[in-house]
C-alpha cells in the first residue's frame, strides 16, 4: 500500500520500508511521529479512503541538506557578495501505512 502525504509544504509518495527526507520536523531520532496530512492512498491500482489512512514514521536522525551557494553580482559596479546555505532536514523510515 502506498500513500501521498504532504509536509512542509511539498508531497511525498510513501510506502512501508521507504526513507525520505523532509523539512525540519520536532523530535529526536528514534521517536515515532504520525504524518496526518494523507491526500492520497491506494494499492496496485485500486485506490483507498485517504481519511482513513494513517501513515507512522521514525525519525533517523536530524541533519542538513547539501550547502546552496547564494553569488550576487551587479555588473560594473564592483558588487559581488558570496553566501550559502543549509537547510535543516529529517531523515525518515516509514514503518506502517494503515
Amino acid at each position: 500500500m502506498f500513500a501521498i502525504v504532504r509536509t512542509g509544504g511539498k508531497q511525498y509518495r510513501v510506502a512501508a520500508g521507504d526513507k525520505i527526507a523532509v523539512e525540519k520536523l520536532a523530535g529526536e531520532a528514534g521517536d515515532t511521529i504520525t504524518l496526518s496530512d494523507v491526500l492520497l492512498a491506494g494499492s496496485e491500482g485500486a485506490l483507498a479512503d485517504a481519511s482513513a489512512i494513517t501513515v507512522s514514521a521514525e525519525i533517523i536522525a536530524q541533519a542538513k541538506s547539501e550547502k546552496v551557494i547564494v553569488f550576487k553580482k551587479r555588473r560594473r559596479h564592483n558588487y559581488r557578495r558570496k553566501n550559502g546555505h543549509r537547510q535543516q532536514m529529517t531523515l525518515l523510515r516509514i514503518l506502517s501505512v494503515a
